[in-house]
C-alpha cells in the first residue's frame, strides 16, 4: 500500500498493492498496522457503512460534532466517484480548503478522512457504490453539515450543477461560515 499526502497533509490517498493474473485480483484493502504508520496513531474503525447512487447524486458536505466525530476511510467498490474533504477545523492554515481525489472501481484508490473535516461526493458514473469505515457511531443529534455550493469553498463537483440530484437535507445546509458549531485546530478530536 502506497500512503500519499494530499494538499492537505492529514487527508491521505492510499492506493493498495494489486496482484492481478488472469483468474482476477487480490489486494488488501484496509491493513490496521500500515495505516496507524502512516498517520502515526491508532484508528479503531467501528462500524462499515455502503451507498449505492446514480449518476449526478450528490451526498454532503457532512460531518458529526464530538464525541461523535468521526474519521472515513472511503472507496468506490463500482463505478467513479469524486470524493471531498474540506477543513472545517478554526485556526487551520487550510480552514475552508478541500481536497478532491477521483475514487473508482478502476483505480482502487481509497480516502482517508480525519476527524474535523466535512465530507461528500458526487457520481461520476451510471452507478456507483460507495463503501466507507468509520470510526464513530452515527448519532442523529451530533450529524451536521455545510452547504455543497458554498461560494467561500467553490468546490467544482465536475458535474453540470442542472444534473445534481441531492436530499431535501443537503439542499438546506448553512454556508461554513454560518455553521453554529464546527471544530478547534488546536482541540485533540482522537483524545
Amino acid at each position: 500500500m502506497k500512503f500519499i499526502k494530499t494538499k492537505i497533509p492529514d487527508v491521505i490517498m492510499i492506493e493498495p498493492d494489486i496482484f492481478a493474473d488472469d483468474r482476477g485480483y487480490f489486494m488488501e484493502t484496509y491493513r490496521s498496522d500500515k495505516l496507524q504508520e502512516a498517520l502515526g496513531f491508532n484508528i479503531d474503525f467501528l462500524q462499515d457503512n455502503e451507498s449505492k447512487s446514480s449518476y449526478g447524486v450528490l451526498r454532503g458536505l457532512h460531518f458529526q460534532l464530538p464525541p461523535f466525530a468521526q474519521s472515513k476511510l472511503a472507496r468506490a467498490i463500482k463505478g467513479k466517484i469524486l470524493d471531498i474533504a474540506v477543513d472545517i477545523r478554526k485556526g487551520s492554515p487550510t480552514f475552508g480548503k478541500y481536497v478532491a481525489v477521483e475514487l473508482s472501481e478502476e483505480n482502487k484508490r481509497m480516502l482517508f478522512i480525519p476527524r474535523g473535516f466535512a465530507h461528500g461526493f458526487v457520481v461520476l458514473s451510471e452507478e456507483a457504490i460507495l463503501s466507507y469505515k468509520v470510526d464513530n457511531y452515527y448519532a442523529r443529534e451530533f450529524d451536521r453539515g455545510i452547504a455543497f455550493d458554498d461560494p467561500t469553498l467553490n468546490i467544482d463537483w465536475q458535474i453540470n450543477p442542472d444534473h445534481l440530484l441531492l436530499s431535501d437535507k443537503d439542499k438546506k445546509q448553512p454556508l461554513l461560515l454560518d455553521t453554529d458549531k464546527l471544530f478547534d485546530y488546536d482541540e485533540d478530536l482522537y483524545g
